[in-house]
């Protein structure tokens, strides 16, 4: 079993701040990537930010130069550091890891999301 505990979130106001973590544990044999998804109510679920395994991040366009990825902890561990928010950026946000469990087995794990509001 693996596990994401994610926390974070909650409300700011248009050009403010948020940072959200995510830490993974249970059984992980090695990790590929860890990501950053947000759903705003009503639209398809979008990939926001990676880190792969090596330490590479990428971001989506929309939140590129504002939004940093980063391994603050250890491999398992990463966070999402959010300025000069937007009332766009409004989402349910999901962590997400890519890992193997043993040598041949990989999955998809996800956190239970947390709310981010960015409103006046």
């Amino acid at each position: 079993q693996v596990q994401l505990v994610e926390s974070g979130g909650g409300l700011v106001q248009p050009g403010g701040s948020l940072s959200l973590s995510c830490a993974a544990s249970g059984n992980i044999f090695s990790i590929v990537a860890m990501n950053w998804y947000r759903q705003a109510p009503g639209k398809e679920r979008e990939l926001v930010a990676t880190i792969t395994a090596g330490g590479s991040t990428n971001y989506a366009d929309s939140v590129k130069g504002r939004f940093t990825m980063s391994e603050p902890y250890a491999k398992s561990t990463v966070s999402l550091q959010m300025n000069s928010l937007k009332p766009e950026d409004t989402a349910v946000y999901y962590c997400n890891l890519r890992a193997y469990s043993s040598p041949h087995q990989w999955g998809d794990y996800w956190g239970q999301g947390t709310q981010v509001t960015v409103s006046q």
